[in-house]
């Protein structure tokens, strides 16, 4: 019995001293939530699961820019600095603004947002349960009140909800489940092998775009046509391709292997086919934005804006590429070297499932690198070892625009791209990143430095 009232004695003091223990005020608590690290962690689960579901490239741009956006949004009403996309992306609203009269913890509220929309566009649920089982609880440990906590959940749910809302209105359901029909005609794509894969995303050229005023508006110019004349442009860069690939140096398929990412790759060893999983193409830029962010110790706000700038960019490049694309329906190297040159070539890289014009990894990656050379500099040096894990290696760069010309001329390189898919679609997006720099403006003393050309 005086075992147990002992017991009972110490619960009590225990409780009231942490009745009586200080709350931390809230600059305080903030400044601790605030650490980008949580919101890094977040998005690379976020990649994990996208290799995981084997999302493609176009579709992996869609499930990143409205789970960035709903991040950004919930971040925007504590850091006065910056303002909300409401109004100025196509079809978007802001969110409802934050209670007035509650106390809310921003950094928790962005995360929570960026989470809940991350969840609800991809399958593997189990991957972000054991994740969260453990992430919200770091809030607690900094301080954060459990009353400012729920409130700051709720307020990143309702901005997740939001986005959600307005990611049912870009087109994606209806462009589901339809087939692209190969024509068969001279000079454009058919299947290519080992998996001789059906088109990928044909539609996509429907995806609600952003900030482009139009699919056409930075189109480019017409390919080579196709021909047989030895002496057409088009046959010079099919041998140019044939040609490069025969006598690539040991750099050369460094450079190709490393801007590979490509996230379904089929190989075939006698009888038996499977399959590699990895990064996409934006993935890997946003995992750049992570590295820099990491090497300047860049804020959480220039964190979170970084992911949301490049995210929208990465997008409306993937559906403007996409839609020259099927537009031009231009023919793989592979298939012209192997009917028309050498029947045994095959490419350093496995050629993707869909059209050659223009080259999609040039294309985002020049958005990108023109949004993050906003968002840290023209000329910030890295080390990048995103892909290091799959067995890609680690490259270094002296600016985001020098590792996009790499990311374009690395295609060449691999083999399933003619040099005007790469060129033309560097220049695209280039222009598209400058767009989105112009229209998507987050800053409230913002001044956009370049002028869409």
């Amino acid at each position: 019995m005086l075992r147990k009232s002992l017991l009972v004695s110490v619960g009590v003091v225990y409780l009231l001293m942490s009745a009586c223990k200080p709350k931390l005020p809230p600059e305080e608590y903030n400044a601790k939530a605030a650490d980008p690290e949580l919101y890094h962690q977040s998005v690379e689960l976020l990649t994990e699961v996208i290799i995981h579901d084997i999302f493609k490239p176009p579709v992996a741009s869609r499930i990143y820019v409205y789970a960035n956006l709903a991040g950004y949004e919930a971040m925007v009403p504590g850091y006065p600095a910056y303002e909300s996309l409401g109004g100025k992306l196509k079809g978007f609203t802001a969110p409802t603004a934050p209670d007035a009269d509650k106390e809310y913890c921003f950094p928790l509220a962005s995360t929570r947002a960026f989470l809940k929309v991350a969840r609800n566009l991809t399958f593997s649920a189990s991957f972000f349960d054991e994740y969260e089982k453990e992430f919200y609880k770091k809030y607690e440990d900094m301080g954060v009140p459990s009353e400012v906590i729920e409130n700051s959940m709720a307020y990143g749910d309702s901005v997740a909800a939001h986005v959600m809302r307005y990611s049912t209105k870009d087109s994606y359901k209806q462009t589901r489940g339809i087939r692209f029909t190969v024509t068969n005609k001279p000079g454009t794509w058919v299947p290519t092998p080992p998996a001789y894969a059906d088109a990928c995303e044909p539609q996509w050229n429907k995806i609600r775009l952003l900030t482009l005023d139009s699919i056409t508006q930075f189109m480019p110019p017409r390919p080579p046509m196709w021909s047989t004349d030895k002496n057409s442009e088009f046959w010079r860069e099919t041998r140019e391709v044939y040609e490069i690939g025969n006598k690539l140096t040991e750099e050369q398929k460094r450079i190709a292997w490393f801007w590979d990412d490509n996230p379904f790759v089929m190989n075939v060893v006698g009888h038996v086919m499977f399959a590699n999983k990895k990064m996409t193409p934006g993935g890997h830029w946003l995992a750049i934005h992570e590295t820099v962010s990491r090497n300047t110790k860049a804020s959480f706000e220039k964190s979170v804006e970084g992911y949301a700038l490049s995210s929208i960019a990465l997008l409306d490049a993937f559906v403007a590429c996409w839609d020259e694309k099927y537009r031009s329906t231009k023919v793989r190297p592979e298939t012209v070297i192997n009917s028309d040159i050498d029947p045994k070539w095959q490419p350093f890289l496995q050629t993707p499932p869909f059209p050659e014009y223009t080259s999609g990894h040039s294309t985002i990656s020049a958005a990108a690198a023109e949004v993050l050379s906003f968002v840290h500099g023209d000329n910030v040096a890295f080390t990048d070892s995103t892909e290091f894990k799959h067995g890609h290696g680690v490259l270094s760069f002296k600016s985001f625009r020098e590792a996009s010309l790499m990311a374009s001329i690395s295609r060449l390189y691999g083999g399933i791209h003619y040099r005007s898919g790469c060129d033309e679609g560097n220049v695209c997006g280039v222009k598209i990143g400058k767009q989105v720099l112009k229209v998507a403006q987050t800053r409230k003393e913002q001044k956009v430095i370049s002028q869409v050309q």
